[in-house]
């Protein structure tokens, strides 16, 4: 199949590449997302391309021409390139498949084109330019599927997901990220094979977690793993969250709460120049998360009312579990977790009023995650009740009015002891050890509660403290 492209359109780093692969006698074609994006209308600066030649041969053929070569992926038919802020890959035509029970991909190399497109993932994938003549090969449809927003594979998806199981994560991935829909037979395969994710490396999967959370429709994503019982593996807490609904429904269903909450996360995030710029992992993950900690802490009162005591320390426990199985880092598990667990801290706040000691301690719990913080309590509202909706609003409103006009006051994000260690030491009289600590966590104390006392007052404190506690 041949279609006119703009030359225009395409990466001048692609076309010089191509140009210098014809003139060695080889083939090399731009292939799967970039020519997908090019049918999208997305620019993209990350270029992978396909050919007959094999690594140590496009080794050959870049030589002088790339500003930096990487061969990491070598064993695995790859060259990694960078020419000015392009990053390029370079693959030798391949088919790559799981041996029953290996959690890493067995590679052998091929010689043709369609071949190769064969075993790609998904139609919209398997779509590649021939360099530098700009010819489309495109034998499995994939512009009609693109056109129409549906997600197919070139063979049977029970081939394709047994080539490699991590393709029905990408399915969901590509759900959120693509906003395409999964054909019938595709749903039905990752149904069928949801458990065979488990031999994939937790890396692997955590990748396409963090871009299926981070797209443009990730509650889509979301619903798909779940359905298909991939989440089932992958993120046991959601699916938990169905709770069977009792008899009198007196409790909403938690898992659509979640969802909502998650698109209404999302929907709060800032421009670039902004606090919470889109898209935001960490709030995210922690919208979708928040509730996780409820199946466990579920109770049924007396009254007949349902109770979830305590479900956003369980919760924080059950998130940051599940992200250190997933090999996540440690800032971003802490970050996460850190935000479930606060997420019920406001609740109270316009009842009872804070004073300006809690919200200083509010601000300082939060600490960086505080604009999150914000965000996602605003998005747990997911209420019909319209009155309840406005008076959690108003109060959301006033509280970070009083943070605003507290940080005028003082640094509240930085609040620390008037009186730094070496201080402490000297007016105590002490030597380093656990005695300084308990001093500055009393100084620290008395800094939230009355705010800044100056270092004369702070010392006279402090001795009577020591007078009455050492």
């Amino acid at each position: 199949m041949t279609q006119l492209i703009d030359p225009s359109a395409i990466h001048p780093a692609a076309l010089e590449l191509g140009r210098r692969f014809a003139d060695a006698g080889h083939d090399l074609s731009l292939v799967g997302g970039p020519v997908r994006d090019l049918f999208l209308g997305r620019t993209a600066l990350d270029l992978d391309f396909t050919t007959d030649a094999t690594p140590d041969r496009t080794l050959e053929v870049v030589e002088g021409w790339a500003d930096a070569v990487w061969e990491i992926g070598r064993d695995f038919g790859t060259i990694g390139l960078r020419k000015g802020r392009a990053q390029l890959e370079v693959t030798t035509y391949r088919a790559e498949a799981y041996e029953a029970g290996s959690r890493k991909p067995v590679v052998a190399f091929g010689d043709r084109l369609e071949d190769d497109l064969y075993r790609r993932d998904f139609t919209i994938n398997a779509m590649a330019l021939r360099l530098p003549g700009l010819e489309l090969v495109d034998p499995h449809g994939g512009i009609r599927d693109l056109h129409a927003g549906l997600l197919r594979t070139p063979g049977t998806p029970e081939d394709s997901f047994s080539d490699d199981p991590l393709r029905m994560m990408r399915a969901a991935r590509f759900a959120a990220q693509l906003e395409v829909e999964v054909a019938p037979e595709v749903e039905e395969a990752m149904t069928a094979m949801a458990q065979r994710i488990g031999i994939v490396s937790a890396e692997r999967v955590r990748e396409e977690l963090v871009k299926l959370i981070r797209g443009a429709r990730p509650r889509a994503g979301v619903d798909l793993m779940v359905r298909t019982g991939l989440a089932d593996v992958v993120l046991p807490e959601v699916p938990a969250l169905r709770l069977e609904v009792d008899e009198h429904h007196r409790h909403k269903d938690v898992y659509e709460h979640s969802l909502t909450v998650l698109e209404q996360a999302a929907a709060l995030e800032t421009g670039p120049d902004g606090p919470v710029p889109a898209p935001d992992f960490v709030l995210r993950f922690a919208a979708l998360m928040h509730d996780v900690g409820k199946p466990a802490t579920r109770r049924f009162e007396p009254s007949g009312a349902v109770s979830f005591r305590h479900h956003e320390v369980v919760g924080a426990k059950l998130t940051a579990k599940r992200m250190r199985a997933l090999r996540f880092d440690n800032d971003t598990v802490k970050q996460v977790s850190r935000l479930v667990e606060l997420h019920m801290r406001f609740y109270g706040y316009g009842e009872a009023g804070w004073t300006d000691s809690a919200v200083r301690r509010y601000v300082r719990d939060a600490g960086d995650g505080l604009e999150r913080l914000h965000r996602l309590t605003r998005a747990d509202v997911t209420s019909r009740n319209r009155r309840k909706v406005a008076r959690l609003a108003a109060a959301y409103d006033d509280l970070e009015r009083r943070i605003a006009e507290l940080s005028e006051q003082e640094e509240l994000a930085a609040v620390r002891p008037e009186l730094d260690g070496e201080r402490i030491m000297a007016v105590l009289g002490v030597p380093p050890g656990p005695v300084v600590g308990r001093a500055y966590r009393f100084l620290l104390e008395l800094r939230l509660d009355e705010g800044e006392l100056g270092a004369e007052e702070a010392e006279r404190r402090l001795r009577a403290w020591a007078a009455e506690t050492l």
